[in-house]
């Protein structure tokens, strides 16, 4: 009897080493993947809206300890300067499986009626959203995104990216998914003279609903080199990187 405690007592020993072990592989890894990502990067838009210029975008992905922070800045180009300024923001946690948003922020001009507020709460799964001051709520799954943030977080995903992806958004405003088919194919995108290989995510079905299409830099770590976007009128906005940096 005494033996087969001791038997029992050390395969439950071996077992828990086991998982201790794997465990801190895994964290090992994680770690490892999250150094070689960049801990700040600046990057420079141009905007199109049916091909005109429209706007420039001026963004900053910052890494500080665990946690994140984009900004986004659009400042629109002639006429389309007195909107005033559209700033997005995003903020939250670094986990193995990317950018874990807590906070976003859309906020445009300087009246205070048209910022957007989206708060995530993971833990109870809850997705609170604020518009014009009115609170509306939505079921929270792993993984979702926002408007700042979904843009980073392709850097996460395993490469090469291919197959079809579901991208969960919110806009500040409701909940969305974009269904994205990777082109295996390379594509090669000159802006500002800078020569770029991409991978391109289309939809796999073109309809007349709001689509977006980006084209991603497999050579640095997977930022968007281009997004287009398309709205339920036919509106086409196109934007174009020109400066890009990493630290």
């Amino acid at each position: 009897m005494f033996n087969h405690i001791k038997i029992f007592t050390l395969f439950k020993l071996l077992n828990l080493a086991v998982l201790l072990s794997a465990t801190s592989v895994m964290a090992e890894q994680a770690a490892l993947s999250n150094a070689a990502m960049p801990k700040r990067i600046q990057a420079v838009y141009e905007v199109t809206k049916n091909g005109q210029p429209f706007a420039k975008v001026h963004e900053q992905f910052i890494v500080s300890g665990t946690g994140y922070k984009v900004e986004s800045v659009t400042k629109g180009i002639g006429v389309y300067a007195l909107f005033g300024e559209r700033v997005l923001t995003s903020s939250g946690e670094m986990t193995a499986q990317g950018l874990k948003p807590v906070h976003f922020e859309l906020r445009q001009g300087d009246n205070p009626k048209k910022a957007v507020l989206a708060d995530f709460d993971w833990t109870k799964q809850n997705l609170r959203l604020t518009v014009k001051g009115k609170l509306k709520e939505a079921p929270l799954t792993a993984g979702t995104q926002d408007l700042a943030s979904f843009a980073y977080q392709f850097m996460f995903l395993a490469k090469p990216l291919k197959g079809d992806i579901t991208v969960t958004l919110t806009t500040g405003k409701k909940l969305n998914q974009y269904q994205y088919h990777i082109n295996p194919e390379t594509e090669v995108i000159t802006s500002a003279g800078v020569q770029y290989k991409t991978q391109h995510l289309a939809p796999p079905v073109q309809d007349t609903q709001e689509t977006k299409e980006l084209w991603l830099a497999a050579d640095y770590h997977y930022v968007p080199v281009k997004i287009l976007m398309v709205d339920d009128n036919g509106q086409k906005l196109e934007q174009t990187l020109t400066e890009l940096r990493m630290e």
